[in-house]
């Protein structure tokens, strides 16, 4: 029998980027808020004091900042017809755990949708027709505009305290020779503050790039140009490249996280409670179904307790979302079969491919210094910016040379055909460790009838739940648009005359691979939309099925983006908290009708 606590107005399962800002809207309009986050209390001290925490052994090889997974895991197969097995080591994605969330270990780089990414359907069928689209794949519309979520885009950056060079502000062009994007959409706002430095591999890429006919820019950073308090009081520093940003807590108070830039904030409101070491096991429903009226969690004791609430806010990461849906019975699960259902629905993630440039000793890319969001990209192959009625595939890709700094146990480069251990691979890397630099083509990944999320039948969680099964592989589509975007970026790569050139893109055949780490970005499984029967959640993020549980993150995602996915992540998170605010709270029930 589980404890009762005294009911609050909401909780909030997650505190990462979406359960903080969550937490500071509700609070904001006079709400009792209780957060839950199933990780331990971690924040910029003591988690990120220096000098503990440049320590890539402890944070980026042990990962102490990701989820546990002898805990609770996923399981993945490539197809329905296999038996999915546990991910039993973090490689290919990396959720976090704790305060923050992945919101403390992620990188940085903060971007604004593409506006046609909004309406991804809709605009391939209009300009291209219906039959373009290939069978299997399920892209649809986000059911809400760029113009809708401009406000918020300009709110979650002067929160972030985002460095960047706008292109436009207000129609008005601003970035012209100035390291704008000519692609991006307009703004109502300038950035925060304006664009880091570019580091060396940044500003030769951005010669190349310019040689070849693209047109470089630099890429919007959570990661400060210079000192910053943002409108909540939380102050930053100014960023000095350490090159210790993904995967770790910032010392410096640089890089946005939710713990830098909302937690000073609700700490000081009576009206919040944070508790850590909460691990939610589901949300409690009403006899008919179609209202929660909280959720039971594990405490640090070992404890089930009940949380009662009047709104249940599921803003855990993408696949803990999808699967709190699944084990509570919150909309239908997801049939490939029928292609009906919506819970697990349409998962999609990144589909990267990365070039590396060797040169010799007379360039030195100091590889060491970095910023988890600085550099230079180009997006002149990304979103629908070019006509991809002449390659057949969906979907785009900005490339980019992003230095992080390359770490001395995880990020030491050798060319093709060097031994991996002894003596010649020691040589190696002592020879070329300074004169490299790396840089990806970051494709928007798609949605396909064949990848999805349910529960696994076979394995269970510490709690003795189902874990959730992931259903994914590679699709023709993916190959296609591999291999244009790798050889568009290696005109790139030729055009800094390097002594070798290494990277290959994805080919036919090619499975999903759990042991190469390619991004976090895990996309989809309970989708927004404006049509219940394809969308789990409408378009201010309302579950259809049960009207007080909202459900924030990249598993609204319809499928993925050629940017990553934070940006777009705060921005809706922002846009169904004012709807909460304006609508809900003076009306409870649907805010759209199915």
């Amino acid at each position: 029998m589980a404890n009762a606590m005294k009911k609050v107005d909401a909780v909030i399962v997650g505190f990462g980027w979406a359960g903080a800002i969550m937490a500071k809207e509700l609070t904001e309009a006079g709400l009792n808020v209780v957060a839950l986050e199933r990780g331990p209390h971690r924040d910029t001290y003591p988690d990120g004091a220096y000098p503990q925490v440049i320590d890539e052994l402890t944070y980026n090889i042990r990962r102490k900042l990701f989820q546990d997974l002898s805990k609770s895991t996923v399981t993945i197969r490539h197809n329905s017809g296999q038996t999915a097995q546990p991910y039993r080591q973090l490689a290919a994605f990396l959720p976090g755990t704790g305060t923050g969330g992945a919101g403390l270990h992620w990188s940085g780089v903060h971007f604004r949708i593409d506006p046609m990414e909004l309406r991804m359907r809709s605009h391939y069928e209009e300009r291209y027709g219906k039959k373009f689209i290939p069978e299997g794949m399920t892209i649809q519309d986000f059911g809400v505009s760029y113009d809708e979520l401009e406000p918020y885009f300009d709110k979650a950056e002067k929160v972030f305290g985002t460095s960047g060079t706008a292109w436009s502000v207000k129609g008005k062009v601003v970035g012209n020779g100035k390291g704008g994007n000519p692609f991006a959409p307009d703004r109502s706002s300038d950035f925060p503050l304006p664009a880091q430095k570019r580091t060396f591999s940044a500003q030769m890429f951005a010669q190349a790039a310019e040689s070849v006919g693209y047109h470089p820019y630099d890429l919007p950073s959570a990661n400060t140009s210079g000192p910053y308090t943002n409108p909540y009081g939380a102050q930053m520093g100014p960023c000095n490249f350490c090159g210790y940003c993904s995967g770790y807590a910032c010392y410096m108070y640089s890089k946005a996280s939710p713990n830098v830039n909302i937690w000073p904030a609700l700490r000081q409101e009576p009206k919040f409670e944070l508790r850590a070491n909460s691990y939610v096991l589901r949300v409690n429903l009403s006899d008919d179904k179609k209202r929660a009226t909280g959720v039971t969690y594990v405490d640090a004791q070992g404890r089930q307790i009940e949380q009662p609430a009047d709104i249940v806010i599921l803003a855990a990461f993408q696949f803990h979302n999808v699967h709190l849906m699944l084990l509570s019975g919150i909309g239908k699960p997801y049939d490939p079969v029928t292609n009906e259902g919506v819970v697990g629905r349409n998962f999609a993630y990144q589909n990267i491919s990365t070039i590396k440039a060797f040169f010799d000793k007379d360039v030195h890319t100091n590889p060491f210094i970095g910023a988890g969001g600085a550099g230079v990209g180009v997006d002149d192959f990304n979103a629908d910016n070019f006509d991809h009625g002449k390659y057949g595939f969906v979907g785009g890709s900005p490339f980019w040379v992003n230095q992080a700094g390359t770490k001395p146990i995880s990020g030491l480069p050798t060319r093709p055909g060097t031994p991996t251990w002894g003596s010649k691979w020691k040589a190696e890397v002592a020879d070329v460790y300074t004169h490299h630099l790396s840089m990806d083509a970051h494709g928007a990944h798609q949605s396909y009838r064949t990848n999805y999320l349910d529960l696994d039948p076979n394995y269970k969680d510490i709690h003795g739940q189902p874990l959730l099964r992931m259903t994914f592989d590679w699709q023709d589509n993916d190959i296609k648009m591999s291999q244009f975007m790798h050889d568009r970026m290696h005109k790139i790569a030729e055009a800094m005359n390097p002594k070798v050139i290494s990277g290959a893109p994805k080919h036919a055949g090619q499975h999903f691979d759990t042991t190469v780490y390619q991004t976090t970005h895990m996309n989809g499984g309970a989708v927004m939309g404006e049509d219940p029967k394809t969308s789990a959640v409408n378009r201010y993020l309302q579950s259809w099925d049960v009207h007080n549980v909202f459900v924030p993150g990249a598993s609204a995602f319809p499928q993925g983006l050629g940017y990553n996915p934070t940006g777009t992540v705060a921005a809706l998170t922002y846009w169904s908290a004012r709807a909460i605010r304006d609508q809900y709270l003076k009306s409870p029930g649907p805010l759209v009708q199915a």
